[in-house]
């Protein structure tokens, strides 16, 4: 399979369990699936990609990974190529799609709408840490308010 085809196979899956989280009834089987099937299987293609470039598995002939995140050039040099990118791409979108349940279940929680959430899921999506940042200011007047800071 080629890079291109996980590439491609990832963000797909990744996209369903976004429209799912956003779109659906937040009912437990939504959850569920957009945890176990989209962040699981998205751990597992970062895990399996991780690893076969680092032993050189998925580079048959080509050099391996150095893992050196000690420098600009050391990063670099793990995203040189289509491997290295697809696997940071993927590591990207798990964890983005990570805090966007999280965000949706305590955005639930905390009694926010969700016309309200979607500009904040959608934010999270193309630019996690900004979406994550605005949810943080946004929640701490309402954890103080119910005395609830989980």
């Amino acid at each position: 399979m080629s890079w291109d085809t996980v590439f491609s196979a990832a963000n797909m899956l990744a996209l369903l369990a976004w429209i799912g989280l956003v779109f659906l009834p937040r009912k437990p089987f939504v959850l569920a699936s957009a945890l176990y099937i989209g962040v699981g299987l998205l751990c597992a293609v970062y895990t399996i990609g991780l690893i076969g470039l680092m032993t050189g598995m998925l580079n048959p002939g080509g050099p391996q990974v150095a893992m050196d995140f000690g420098s600009i050039e050391g990063v670099r040099g793990i995203f040189a190529s289509d491997g290295g990118i697809v696997v940071g791409w993927v590591h990207y979108l798990a964890f983005d799609l990570f805090v966007g349940i999280w965000i949706a279940r305590d955005a639930d929680a905390k009694g926010f709408s969700r016309l309200l959430q979607i500009p904040i899921l959608l934010a999270t999506l193309f630019a996690g840490p900004l979406g994550l940042g605005i949810w943080l200011l946004l929640r701490e007047p309402a954890a103080r308010r119910s005395g609830r800071f989980e």
